[in-house]
């Protein structure tokens, strides 16, 4: 496969989980905001940290009101990381290797991004943000389940998993920094029924709640939380599980291809250490350092992904 096209199918993959993330993202956001109203502001702020926008948004707007921040991550054309710019962004490199999908995947991703088109060419309410981010979720579901019907399981298909697990697990770290480490207003906090709260929102913006409660019950914690989503192999956000397949997907292509890269060495690496890892070495070490050095190793990743299969040509 020439690296342009694998490139193509890693980034619209790519946009196509951060589209669905964003919104999840601001789910998390809006509930926590509902609970915290006397400090809401503060809560938005730390949605658009965790989505890297922090900066673009105080470019054009001087306090962290709901209904900007919203805007801003949904709609506004002129934030690179809004839904409907990454949606356009995963339809155009859609259209660079439309030869490389089927056609259910490509009419399916065409469809979502004429759905959000609408859906988004007004500003949206407050109290229709759920059924909003909803649609969102529902239309990128629609994409995984045409990818995973209608794909032959060749290289293609693993440069589109790489997409989608190299983003996921990029989104899971990120929510879990910003539970600990910019969402929390004291560490006398921690375990108080805020605290829980919080943790709850925190497992429901991943889809998680339900699988969580499968597991422990009605105990919530924040060690048995954050084992859950960064070590716990069933769950299909944790860190672990999306190591795992980004390691296997770069071992197909290893074995595929012939060649020996170091980018499939990095996601062994990766895998390894959340295979073998226990949340109270996690604990003991940091939550927020553990996540930062695990989103510097991803980052790594990726870009050597790039230069082992020459996205650029």
């Amino acid at each position: 496969m020439l690296g342009k096209t694998a490139g193509g199918l890693f980034w619209m993959f790519r946009y196509l989980e951060r589209s669905e993330n964003n919104a999840r993202l601001l789910d998390a956001g809006f509930r926590i905001a509902l609970t915290r109203s006397a400090s809401a502001s503060e809560e938005w702020k730390s949605v658009l940290k965790t989505a890297g926008s922090v900066t673009d948004y105080e470019a054009l707007h001087g306090t962290y009101e709901s209904k900007k921040v919203i805007d801003f991550l949904l709609r506004d054309l002129a934030n690179p990381s809004s839904v409907i710019s990454i949606m356009k962004a995963a339809r155009d490199n859609a259209r660079l290797v439309r030869t490389a999908l089927t056609r259910e995947v490509w009419e399916a991703t065409n469809e979502g991004w004429i759905t959000l088109k609408e859906l988004l060419d007004q500003p949206v309410p407050e109290k229709d943000l759920p059924d909003a981010l909803s649609i969102i979720r529902k239309q990128n579901a629609l994409v995984r389940g045409a990818t995973h019907g209608t794909m032959l399981r060749n290289d293609g298909f693993h440069f589109t998993q790489l997409g989608t697990f190299m983003e996921r697990a990029d989104n899971t770290a990120r929510i879990l920094d910003v539970k600990y480490y910019l969402l929390l207003p004291s560490i006398a906090k921690i375990g108080s029924s805020l605290d829980n709260v919080q943790w709850e929102t925190i497992l429901r913006s991943v889809s998680a709640q339900r699988a969580y409660r499968w597991l422990n019950g009605d105990q919530i914690s924040p060690a048995n939380i954050a084992e859950f989503l960064i070590l716990h192999r069933q769950m299909p956000r944790s860190l672990a599980y999306c190591a795992q397949q980004v390691d296997e997907s770069l071992g197909f292509l290893q074995e595929e291809y012939g060649v020996e890269h170091e980018s499939c060495r990095l996601a062994n690496m990766v895998h390894q250490k959340l295979k073998t890892g226990q949340i109270g070495e996690i604990f003991e070490e940091g939550l927020h350092e553990y996540i930062e050095g695990f989103l510097f190793n991803n980052s790594s990743l990726g870009a050597q992904i790039e230069r082992d299969y020459r996205f650029q040509g």
